[in-house]
């Protein structure tokens, strides 16, 4: 089988990214002929050179439009735009797929997808890695009426051309289904995490990690993901600076890059050694920040859309038995409570979430029993070997149903 996939950016464990599709690609390119269509966006902030670009048996095309996180509305719509048109014409002139799978986001590399799945008169699969257009919207980057009504129109006219659809979490999948896509059609595939790589994160290793950063007797919180300006940075470093001023033993770690960078480089000026930007690590070592950790914090703005999302950082914090602290009230509040590795903070809340942080922080045996009822969730359903097996199946079934 000769399978197209549409990603615009394309990552690998030597860039600090969660990198999913480079291991689900690696696993499915081991049975299947493999075209990435794809930009080097990701090429330059490559931190190690331990892994090959693409996985091997991955053929890849690249366009060479350029992309950061700081970008406005304006210029990051030029971008999408740009692989879009690029992503059409070389989709055309590619060997004949079997099917094509087109990942979102932009909702424009899927549209790419469709256009080319049209083309050769394949069927593609659509995975949806986050909410588009319903998340942009809700960030006030699309300001037009008409525009927001394009594009809702132009996402339900993919899901219904999409002959299966790939959420990443249950919530996302129920969006799916109340704009009227048939639950038979959708099939949710967690975000999930690299139990390989999470491995490397020995006790030896996570030991002298501590030691080389002197946080043996230090009580440590940790952010690790993009500054973005969904991801709620503000709060969290005011939560940050009320932790560490009412407890001498805390010390909160910033592990990243992104637009909220210099408000944390201010507050670890603020409070020198206490709260530390340690900037963006490679995929293959973030695990052992996560494991020198003793909690880790997922937060996000109190927006619905959201509540929906995968937070690479729950799952890679989980696999290494780091409990987790989350701000979404949705299904990732349920999963932690449900088993017993987290606990919620109300998004937008600095004065609940570093209480909330200092509750867990005072009881060592409850962090670690979460911890570990976190690890044991972590490898029964998260594992992306795993979830690449179960892609690969439905990728296969939709080119043997046309």
């Amino acid at each position: 089988m000769h399978l197209a996939v549409f990603s615009q950016y394309h990552t690998s464990p030597d860039c600090p990214a969660t990198s999913r599709h480079y291991t689900l690609l690696a696993e499915i390119a081991k049975h299947h002929r493999v075209t990435l269509l794809t930009t080097p966006a990701w090429r330059s902030q490559q931190l190690t050179h331990e892994f090959t670009w693409v996985p091997p048996g991955v053929e890849l095309l690249e366009a060479n439009i350029p992309y950061d996180n700081k970008m406005g509305p304006a210029r990051r719509a030029l971008a999408f735009a740009q692989y879009a048109a690029w992503a059409v014409r070389a989709g055309r002139k590619i060997d004949r797929p079997d099917v094509v799978w087109g990942i979102s986001t932009p909702l424009t590399a899927a549209w790419a997808a469709a256009r080319v799945a049209r083309h050769w008169r394949v069927p593609w699969v659509f995975e949806v890695q986050d909410l588009w257009p319903a998340f942009p919207v809700a960030m006030g980057a699309v300001p037009t009426a008409l525009v927001r009504q394009q594009l809702f129109a132009l996402e339900k006219r993919l899901y219904e051309s999409a002959a299966h659809i790939v959420p990443l979490s249950p919530d996302m999948s129920h969006y799916v289904t109340d704009l009227g896509i048939p639950a038979a059609k959708i099939t949710t595939l967690l975000n999930g995490t690299d139990l390989d790589l999470a491995a490397r994160a020995t006790p030896a290793a996570v030991a002298a990690l501590r030691r080389a950063q002197q946080l043996e007797n230090q009580k440590v919180v940790l952010y690790a993901g993009t500054f973005g300006r969904a991801n709620d940075i503000p709060t969290v470093v005011a939560a940050a600076e009320a932790l560490v001023a009412a407890d001498p033993a805390v010390t909160w770690l910033f592990l990243g890059h992104g637009y909220y960078a210099p408000l944390v480089a201010a507050a670890a000026a603020r409070w020198p050694g206490r709260i530390r930007l340690v900037g963006g690590q490679p995929r293959h070592a973030v695990f052992s920040w996560f494991a020198l950790a003793d909690v880790a914090v997922v937060p996000f703005l109190g927006l619905p859309v959201l509540a929906a999302n995968s937070p690479a950082k729950l799952y890679d914090a989980l696999a290494v038995g780091t409990p987790v602290v989350v701000t979404n009230p949705g299904w990732t509040k349920a999963l932690v409570e449900q088993h017993g590795c987290g606990w919620y903070a109300p998004a937008g809340d600095a004065a609940a979430l570093a209480e909330r942080l200092r509750a867990v922080l005072g009881n060592t045996d409850t962090l670690r029993a979460a911890g570990e009822r976190g690890r044991t969730l972590a490898r029964a359903e998260f594992d992306r070997v795993m979830l690449a097996a179960q892609m690969r199946k439905i990728l296969e079934h939709a080119a043997n149903a046309h």
